[in-house]
């Protein structure tokens, strides 16, 4: 099975797109987004995404419950600042980021076997200890000029950095 990643989207629609056409290529059987979605208007453009869709809201995330609303219509679950979730067997964190300190604390709880965030634009993954951490970089490449996301495959935790 293989999820794909993403977060920091910015309301940066002809990436985002791109974004859906490479996970249907993909084949992902789920996308987790770890927030920053900016505005309702974006929502749109996550309808022709061939996988289920949930995530979590960011920091400069606005109009929230128009945004939960509008991902509801499309059968995505997006709400709140974080979500956790068991995905074949594998026990899931998703969230923004911004708040380091809660990050830092989940990583170093090891009660999860992958983490999910976003926030400092900048993609990586690594591990501590048994925990796999996840971040997809931007989708909307305006900070590092590499618009990315990430491909998960669950069955040997693998992480694929998808350059846009």
């Amino acid at each position: 099975m293989k999820i794909g990643v993403m977060a920091d989207t910015h309301d940066r629609l002809p990436l985002l797109d791109r974004a859906v056409t490479r996970l249907n290529e993909s084949e992902v059987s789920l996308v987790l987004h770890a927030g920053d979605f900016i505005s309702p208007f974006v929502v749109s453009h996550f309808k022709p995404l061939e996988a289920r869709l949930i995530g979590v809201f960011g920091n400069n995330d606005a109009e929230l419950e128009l945004l939960r609303r509008r991902f509801s219509e499309i059968d995505a679950q997006v709400e709140g600042r974080f979500k956790e979730l068991e995905v074949a067997g594998l026990r899931i964190a998703i969230l923004h980021g911004d708040d380091q300190e809660l990050l830092t604390s989940l990583i170093n709880t090891g009660g999860f076997d992958v983490i999910v965030h976003g926030h400092t634009h900048k993609a990586e993954s690594y591990k501590r200890g048994r925990t796999l951490i996840v971040n997809p970089g931007e989708t909307c490449g305006y900070l590092t000029g590499e618009p990315t996301i990430a491909i998960l495959d669950v069955e040997n935790l693998k992480v694929e950095k998808v350059h846009l």
